[in-house]
């Protein structure tokens, strides 16, 4: 029952972090933080048994690793930049979380160029020549 925990735990930390904020602001922020990496980590190990099962279906279905590699890549920048913008937000900073949106978008943008061109290929060779 992991989301209990991670309920729980935000439950338990909400409430520390509203009495620590008029008095102790960054230490505050720091517990938003601790609490966000924790429940980030649990999260990791949850994730894995989905790429697993991706990964093997993806064998199955006889797609080539690269593919598969390159949209679990795009798949985990996405989370990872959204979950750093949240965490700026959370800090006041919501100029800073906006350009790490931004870079996800490009990062994700500059791994799907191999995809987009196979594609291209792909409808191209449908065409004679």
């Amino acid at each position: 029952m992991d989301i209990i925990q991670i309920v729980s735990i935000s439950i338990v930390s909400s409430i520390l972090i509203l009495l620590l904020k008029e008095q102790k602001s960054s230490l505050a922020f720091m517990l938003t933080l601790f609490t966000g990496l924790i429940i980030f980590f649990v999260l990791i190990q949850q994730i894995s048994h989905v790429f697993l099962l991706i990964d093997y279906m993806a064998g199955k279905a006889d797609i080539h690793g690269v593919y598969v590699e390159t949209i679990l890549k795009i798949i985990g920048i996405a989370y990872i930049a959204e979950f750093g913008a949240h965490l700026t937000k959370d800090a006041g900073l919501s100029s800073i979380a906006s350009k790490i949106e931004l870079a996800g978008k490009v990062f994700i943008l500059l791994l799907a160029i191999p995809i987009l061109t196979a594609v291209i290929e792909a409808i191209l060779g449908f065409f004679p020549g």
